[in-house]
């Protein structure tokens, strides 16, 4: 099963430690302060309001970092990049441990989100370049299947470790100071060393013809069509998760009958069924293709998500549990070829700067679903409003998917590569493929 891992040298061994560290606990600081919200409510005095106005802001602030941590690992390294962002947000982590105000939380958490929307798309870019071609998929799957154990670890800090702590004010400090731990991990990059080859032939080119990219040279006719369809995927995916996944307590709670403690405990069970899923998305990808794997568990999201909402599973927790454990598998697995779909659609030299423009403009969109789900619930129930926001962002991942071209085994390219280049000829006529090399 990790034949690709001991294939893989010491370097890109390293590499994918780090990324897989760095994204699970990104992960993990991201969504605990989201557990959180009750007890910062009544510690710093916040309203229900201005506790979501710091979840939304740290969104966009996330979405807007990416995309500027993007341009500069295109412009200045991957891997000094890398660093600066696990730095980033593993500082502004452990600062929220020592917010006063609401003011105070807010900023810092802003500040928070730039960091943490640059590190995935950052630690992308860099092991999709050094890794073998035929286990990309592999690869950058099993990277991603950090998030669920990030999600699951935030439940474990955010309830029972803030429970065992007598002094409720000191114990979301603690958890938040708990954050500065990624930064350790700064040490496992070589800032220059550990940059692939294709990347550093790049910037070579760039030096010697003095050409210099912008942030929005994604926007070029040349990758335009690349650019546009990818951020579609990418919100169809994260709008349909996230329109289920952020009121599931609120619906086990409100329609099941279940208490916050117990509802809190099925999602964490949903997010262990997260983690096989994108374990399996990560081998099913490079056997079958991107496109397909997106298609295979967006179907899979529906299906399962549908028989949780509405099937007679009443209020009984074990047959929500196992329910949830394959929804989650689901949910989740969506995500884990996200990595090596974008890293092989875009050319080297605007890479880091179009996958995390896309990963994060999905990102970013999904709060426009999350807003929908309670306005289209004043009209039916919660769960129905779910399902329909739902099932929309699997309409966006298919249609996204047909316009887009087939990449699984293929050589990533540079930017003068792309004019005749099938890829292209693809994007233009989503009938051809790119001509690849077959999957392992």
């Amino acid at each position: 099963m990790f034949t690709w891992y001991r294939e893989a040298d010491r370097k890109t061994r390293r590499i994918f430690w780090t990324c897989s560290g760095g994204w699970a606990m990104d992960m993990a600081d991201s969504v605990v302060y989201s557990y959180l919200i009750p007890v910062l409510m009544t510690a710093l005095g916040m309203t229900l309001v201005q506790a979501g106005f710091i979840s939304s802001a740290n969104f966009f602030a996330a979405a807007l970092g990416g995309w500027i941590g993007g341009w500069l690992c295109d412009r200045y390294g991957r891997a000094r990049i890398l660093q600066i962002t696990i730095l980033w947000f593993s500082f502004f982590s452990f600062l929220s441990g020592f917010a006063q105000t609401y003011e105070q939380m807010l900023v810092i958490r802003v500040l928070q989100g730039l960091g943490f929307g640059a590190e995935w798309a950052v630690g992308a870019v860099l092991l999709g370049e050094v890794i073998n071609p035929k286990h990309r998929g592999k690869a950058l799957g099993t990277v991603h299947s950090g998030a669920a154990i990030g999600s699951a670890l935030a439940a474990f800090l955010a309830g029972p470790v803030v429970a065992w702590i007598d002094d409720p004010d000191l114990g979301w400090r603690i958890v938040f100071w708990a954050g500065i731990l990624p930064a350790l991990l700064i040490f496992l990059v070589r800032k220059d060393s550990d940059d692939s080859e294709i990347y550093k032939k790049a910037a070579q080119r760039s030096r010697e013809t003095g050409e210099r990219h912008s942030i929005a040279a994604i926007f070029q006719p040349r990758v335009l069509r690349f650019t546009m369809l990818a951020a579609l995927l990418s919100l169809g995916v994260q709008g349909a998760a996230y329109s289920i996944s952020n009121y599931l307590t609120s619906f086990l709670s409100l329609e099941r009958g279940l208490s916050i403690a117990v509802a809190g405990t099925l999602v964490m069970i949903n997010s262990a069924g997260g983690f096989f899923g994108f374990l399996s998305n990560a081998y099913i990808s490079d056997a079958v293709g991107r496109r397909n794997v997106f298609r295979l568990f967006g179907a899979g999201f529906v299906l399962t998500s549908v028989f949780y909402l509405y099937g007679p599973l009443g209020s009984n927790i074990y047959a929500l549990g196992a329910a949830g454990f394959v929804y989650g598998f689901f949910q989740f697995g969506m995500y884990a070829s996200f990595g090596a779909y974008f890293t092989e659609l875009f050319p080297t030299e605007l890479r880091g700067t179009g996958q995390a423009f896309a990963y994060n403009f999905g990102r970013a969109g999904s709060a426009g679903f999350v807003s929908m789900v309670p306005l289209v619930a004043l009209t039916m129930d919660l769960s129905t409003a779910m399902a329909v926001l739902g099932v929309f962002g699997i309409s966006l991942v298919v249609l996204a998917t047909i316009l887009l071209p087939e990449t699984v085994g293929s050589q990533l390219r540079n930017l003068q590569d792309i004019e005749g280049d099938p890829a292209a000829a693809a994007a233009a006529d989503p009938t051809k493929e790119i001509n690849a090399a077959p999957p392992a």
